[in-house]
Parts: C-alpha cells; structure tokens; sequence
C-alpha cells in the first residue's frame, strides 16, 4: 500500500511543480526569443529603426512596471485565478504577435504579453508557498524556478534562432501558445491560499503604476540614446515625484498597494536590493558577451546562443545546489558568495581581445558567472519570501520580480551604454575597429564587477546570518 501512496505524493508534487516551472520559464524565454528574430521582421514588416527597439521595450516597459500590481491583484483577487488570466493575457498577445500584420499590432501584443506575465510572474512564485507547505519541498520547488531566471535567456536565444531559420519569425511568437494552455490547463492542480477582504485603492495604484512605468521608460531611453538624453532625465524626475507620492499615500491608506512593513525587515528589504544588483551584473553581461562573439567573432547568432549553454549549465548547478546549502548556512553567505562568484567571472571575462578562446577563456567564465547567480537568485528568493504574512505573499513576490526585471533593464542599459560609449571614444584614436568594440566591451564588464561586489558587501550586511531551520514550514500557509 505504501508504494502507490508515495506515487500519488510524488505525482501532486511533481505536477504543480512543471506547471510552476513551465510558467517562469515562458515568461523569462520572451525576454531573448524576440531578439534574434528582430532583423528578420524589421525586413518582413518594414519596421522603421526607430521603432524597432520598441518590439522589445513595449513587454519590458509593461512587465515591469505592473509587477507591483500584478501580485496586489493576486492578494485580493486570488493568486491562481490571477496567474490564470495572466496566462490567457499573455498567450493572445503571443498569438497577436504572429499574427501581426504591422509594426502598431506587434508593439500592443508585445505590451499585451508583458501585461500578462506581470500578473503571471509574481503569483507564481507566491502559489510555490501556498502548494508546497512544507519546508523540504518548497525547497524543492524553488530550485528550478531559480534555474529558470537563466535558463529561459540561454533557450530563447537558442529556439529563436531555430525557429526564425526553420518555421520563420512569426513562429518565435505561436511557440508561447501551446505551453501555455498546457500551464492553464495544469495550473488546476494549483493551491490558491485565501484571498485577502480588501480593495485594490485606486490613487496608490494609479501613483505607482504611472511611477513605475516612468522609470522603467526612463531606463529604456537610457539605453538606446545614452545617459544625458533629456527625456530620459526627465522621466526619471517625474518617476521620483510619483513614488514619493505614492509612498505617501501608502502610509495612510487603509488598503495599500505595497503594504509598507514588508521593508521593516531588513532581510527582506535587503534581498530586494542585492537581487536588483546582482540582476544587473550577468544580464548585463549575458548582452555585452553575445555582441563580442557576433560582431568581433563573427558567431552566427544560433551559434551565439549555442555558446551560451555553459551558462545554461551553471544556473542548474546552483539552483540545484543551493537549497541543501541554505539548510546549513546563511542566505547571507550564500548570496555573498554567489555574487563574488559572478564578479570573479566578469573581472575573467573583462581580459578579452580579438581573438580570445571560447574553450579557454569564456565557456569558462560563463558556467562560473551562472554558478553565483543561480546560487545568489535562490538564497535571495527564500530570503524575500519566507516568514511574510499570508495576506502580502503575492506583493513580496512582486517586489523581488520587480527587483529583477527592474535590474534585467538597468544592466542593458548600463553596461550598453558604457560599451558604446568606450568603443566611440577608442573609434576615434584611428585603433581598429574589431579593437575599438573590445575596449567598451571589456570596460563595460568591468563595470559589471564592481555592481556585483557591490551586491556582495549589500547582501552580507543586510541579509541573515543564520540558516533557516529545516522545520520551517509556515512560511505562506495555505
């Protein structure tokens, strides 16, 4: 008798599991899977160049910005009911996508995914505590949810460029809809914690989107046209303005958006801000390295993402190591070490030239810069998650995707803008041009290192000094 009983156990974790999983995994897969594909509808289409970033920006623009949201409505609403409109959102934007017959209707579908994976995201990992409320299997469940977060760039490089080379470009687009009705229909097997009696307040809510969606604007800008752009400054002093406001009215509203004392602990509010570093430094990275091996190796892009799949190795490898290690030490030293571990990978990959050995030199570096992060991402997710209150499960989650998808946008930003800021600079001491990319390439990753220490030193002084016992089983009950 017992046999079949451990069957029926494995099987209803095992399922909730791949659904989770499977959710992260499409939504993090549409932040890279679009990108190959862009030359190719730029010609399909006639898309001006102006407008092409804006295929990319209008889902990071709008996943981001709505994170916060997106996890309230979970709290309120319910968080499976949530993820399963965010899922159904997300899917006919994927199917408008392909179906897009214009510039205009692939920009709103590209919107109308990142509105869906913004109420997808955050309600995902919140339904991990509520379907698994025990500490091993939470664990468990954790891990390649984590592994997903690098997992889903490596493959949709990858499946991009199949798809775009084989079924053609609208194919990057109709991929996303058989996975997720398969989420839909297995997110039945999901266990949705009680809804919070509230309402939504509609002055908080309106003063942090609007917030939220100039900054995250505001960092687009930053990368497409450089640090002094007007506009960009401008939105960034509107986006202040907003915040503070809505900060304000949180204080006093007896329904808020972002319940305030989730940041009196400082654990929690110490794992936003090392997330939010430590996602800046490899995604950062994951961009400048992919431009050296196709503009100054001259990788075809399916072989670029080919060449990333030591990366796709190292995510595994710390996900899968870390919850075992969080059973016996610190999230504090755990995410420290993680973040020296991927600044230690970018100081190596700083050292590139022209003909650098991708056996050598960067599949190296690339399993170790995926080795810490994967580590880091899982000791700051238990760090945000565990212990807080039943009713906020759902905007905790959402500050940490926020902290992530927020630094995913700075780190393209920031490390874009100092490579072609470099490499113009070097352009123009007559050096070669090959010579020119790899300075900006290499300041730009060095740059990366210092961020990455700099979320070392956050999380070691912020985040526990102790592990979490192994009986710790009431983190978000049911």
């Amino acid at each position: 008798m017992s046999q079949p009983k451990a069957a029926a156990g494995a099987s209803s974790t095992l399922v909730p599991l791949l659904v989770i999983s499977t959710a992260q995994l499409m939504l993090v897969l549409d932040d890279s899977i679009v990108n190959i594909a862009l030359p190719t509808i730029q010609e399909a289409l006639g898309v001006q160049a102006v407008h092409l970033p804006w295929i990319v920006n209008a889902y990071i623009l709008t996943f981001g910005a709505l994170l916060l949201l997106g996890g309230r409505i979970g709290d309120l609403w319910g968080r499976r009911r949530t993820l399963q409109w965010g899922v159904v959102i997300f899917a006919l934007g994927s199917l408008g996508g392909g179906l897009g017959q214009t510039t205009g209707m692939l920009i709103a579908a590209r919107a109308a995914q990142g509105i869906g994976a913004a109420l997808t995201a955050p309600n995902a990992l919140a339904l991990i505590a509520t379907t698994f409320s025990q500490r091993k299997t939470r664990d468990t469940a954790l891990a390649p949810y984590g592994a997903m977060s690098g997992l889903g760039i490596v493959a949709g490089l990858l499946m991009g460029g199949v798809l775009t080379d084989t079924l053609g470009w609208r194919w990057v687009f109709f991929i996303n809809v058989p996975i997720a009705l398969l989420v839909l229909l297995g997110s039945r097997t999901l266990v949705g914690a009680k809804t919070e009696h509230g309402q939504m307040g509609a002055l908080g809510a309106a003063l942090g989107t609007a917030g939220m969606v100039a900054f995250v604007y505001a960092i687009t800008r930053f990368g497409e046209y450089g640090f002094t752009e007007p506009i960009a400054l401008i939105l960034v002093a509107v986006a202040v303005l907003l915040l503070v406001a809505f900060v304000r009215t949180q204080v006093s509203s007896p329904n808020p958006l972002l319940p305030l004392s989730l940041f009196r602990d400082r654990h929690r509010t110490g794992a936003y801000l090392t997330m939010l570093l430590l996602a800046i430094g490899p995604m950062g990275t994951f961009y400048v390295v992919t431009l050296h091996l196709q503009q100054v190796q001259h990788f075809s892009p399916l072989q670029a993402g080919a060449a990333w799949l030591p990366f796709a190795l190292g995510i595994v490898l710390g996900a899968g190591m870390a919850p075992n290690l969080l059973l016996k030490v610190s999230p504090r030293s755990v995410a420290a070490t993680g973040a020296l571990l991927s600044a230690a990978a970018t100081l190596w990959l700083s050292f590139i030239t022209t003909d650098t050995s991708y056996w050598l030199h960067l599949a190296p570096a690339m399993l170790v810069l995926a080795l810490g992060f994967g580590l880091g991402v899982m000791a700051l997710t238990q760090a945000a998650i565990y212990g807080v209150d039943p009713d906020k499960a759902g905007i905790a989650s959402a500050l940490l995707n926020s902290a992530q998808q927020v630094g995913v946008a700075l780190g393209l930003a920031v490390l874009a803008g100092v490579a072609a800021t470099v490499s113009a600079g070097s352009a123009n001491t007559d050096v070669a041009p090959d010579v020119a990319l790899v300075d900006g390439y290499s300041t730009a990753l060095l740059v990366a290192t210092g961020l990455l220490l700099t979320a070392a030193a956050l999380a070691f002084t912020t985040l526990s000094s102790r592990p979490s016992p192994a009986h710790e089983a009431k983190a978000i009950p049911a």
